[in-house]
Parts: structure tokens; sequence; C-alpha cells
């Protein structure tokens, strides 16, 4: 009976970090998919989906099903598709180095993002109120509705991006130029236009996994530090380029991650999810579901 509770309780730890790991990540393998960079303000475009969420629910009197859209919103269009997409990304599209120099300026969009967070809300933790309140017992194991909430959440909005990247024309035409931007061109596709979707729809996830964790942890400047981090961990663990690989690690890792806090504790747990991406890609360098580029 001590063993079956042991096993639930990992299991369903497991399955709410991986939902909102699969969010974030999945944000991030989009950008990386389609333009082949890493956009490292990812994880302050969540922080910034928060801390918006926070502000009208709390100061604006309104409730925070309507904040949860409103910050996603302004994250997307904002955070994505003006700021960074448009002034840190596009002016090197055309570099040869493209991938080294968007490292650099998207870290500094994330500093800069990052302080004028503190700037405008302050340091002083902040919790977002749950948008479902109360408890739910499952598989054995007591979790709050909001942690529910993300776990019902996020296979839906997962399929629904995988049915607009595969059936709707922007998305297919997100995947071409992934494939070859220099084709879509040809073919009359209006490549930046659609790097600016993908960056808006990156940091949609990215504002809606803040919405979601925000009333769960506590918020911070650096509420995005952490998940970007596994983000990145996720991404070339479950293979680059692939969607699907991205989503599966995203699972896995957080059934690893709530496996190895309960047998070895918190500390040691970053430690030893570092050294099995090591182990991972000593014999899959291409990842788990990742295709080898010749």
């Amino acid at each position: 009976m001590i063993m079956v509770d042991m096993l639930s309780a990992i299991l369903v730890s497991g399955i709410v970090l991986g939902s909102g790991y699969a969010l974030m990540a999945s944000g991030l393998s989009l950008v990386w998919t389609t333009l082949g960079i890493f956009n490292f303000a990812h994880g302050v475009l969540m922080t910034l989906g928060a801390y918006v969420a926070w502000t009208i629910s709390s100061g604006g009197g309104l409730g925070l099903g309507l904040a949860a859209g409103v910050a996603v919103t302004v994250a997307a269009l904002i955070g994505a598709g003006i700021l960074i997409e448009r002034v840190v990304v596009r002016p090197f599209y055309d570099h040869r180095d493209i991938l080294l120099i968007t490292v650099m300026t998207t870290l500094a969009a994330m500093i800069f993002l990052q302080n004028g967070i503190q700037l405008i809300w302050g340091a002083r933790l902040k919790q977002l109120a749950p948008i479902v309140p109360g408890t739910v017992q499952l598989w054995r194991t007591t979790i709050s509705a909001q942690e529910t909430l993300m776990i019902v959440l996020a296979p839906i909005v997962l399929a629904a991006l995988w049915l607009f990247l595969s059936r709707s024309r922007i998305g297919r035409g997100i995947k071409a130029v992934g494939q070859n931007a220099d084709a879509a061109r040809l073919i009359g596709i209006d490549v930046s236009r659609l790097f600016i979707i993908t960056f808006a729809l990156s940091a949609l996830l990215a504002g809606l996994t803040g919405v979601l964790l925000g009333s769960v942890r506590l918020l911070t400047p650096e509420f995005g530090s952490e998940p970007l981090v596994k983000a990145l961990i996720i991404v070339i663990f479950g293979g680059l380029g692939s969607l699907g690989g991205t989503i599966a690690a995203a699972y896995l890792l957080g059934i690893i991650e709530a496996t190895l806090t309960f047998f070895i504790g918190i500390y040691w747990t970053p430690s030893m999810i570092f050294l099995l991406l090591i182990v991972v890609l000593l014999f899959r360098p291409q990842g788990l579901l990742g295709k080898v580029v010749r």
C-alpha cells in the first residue's frame, strides 16, 4: 500500500512537471525548428505573462481568466512580435554567424527585460490566485486543482499546436520555412511574416506557462530562468527540430525529475539530470527522436 502511494505521488508529480515543461519547451523548439536559433529571452516572456496576469487580477479587479488572456496576448504580441523578433533577431537574418550572434542578442534582451520587470514590479515575492481553487484526489494523491488544470490543458494546447502546424496554411508555411527558407521564398512564401508568427506562437506558449505556474510557484523577476534551462535540456534531449521528441522528452524528464527528487533530494537532482543528458548525447548525439542531418 505504501509502495503504491509512493509510485502514485511520483507519477502525478512527474506529469505535472512534464506538462509545464512541455508547454515551455515546445515554444523554444518551434523557434529553433523554424529559424535555427535559440531564443534565450523565452524564459522572461513566461515571467512577463505571469506578472501582467498578477497586475490585472490583483490591481485591476478583473477575473483571472480575463487576466490570463490579456497576459498571454501581451507576451505574444509585444514580447515576441515587436521587441525580440524585430529588434534583436531580424537584423541578423542574413549573417552567416546568426546562431552565435542571436545567442548574445537574445541573452541581452533577457537581461534587459528581466531588469525592466524588477524595475516596474519590484523584487518582492508575489503569487497569482489559482484559476481553479481547491484540491483534487488523483490516483491516490492529492494535488491542487490548478495543477490538475495544467495536466488537462497542456495536451489540449499541444494538440492544437500540432493541428495548426499540420493542417493550416500558415502552419504548413512555417514547416516549409523550417525545412528550407530559401526554397520557401522562391515559391512566394513571406518568410519574414512567418518568422514573426513563429515568435508570437512561441511567446504565446511561454506566457500561458507563466500564468499556469504563477499560482503554483512564487513570482520573482527570475521566475522563468529555471524553466528556460529545463526547456533547453528538453529540446536537446528530445532532438533538435523534433516537436514530438520535445513533448515526449518533457514528460519523460518530468517523471525522472520527480523520481530523483523523491529518492536523492532536490539539491542533487539537477546534477543527475545533466549527467543523464550527457550519457544520452554520447550514444545519440541527435537526441531521442531527432534525425541525423547529413
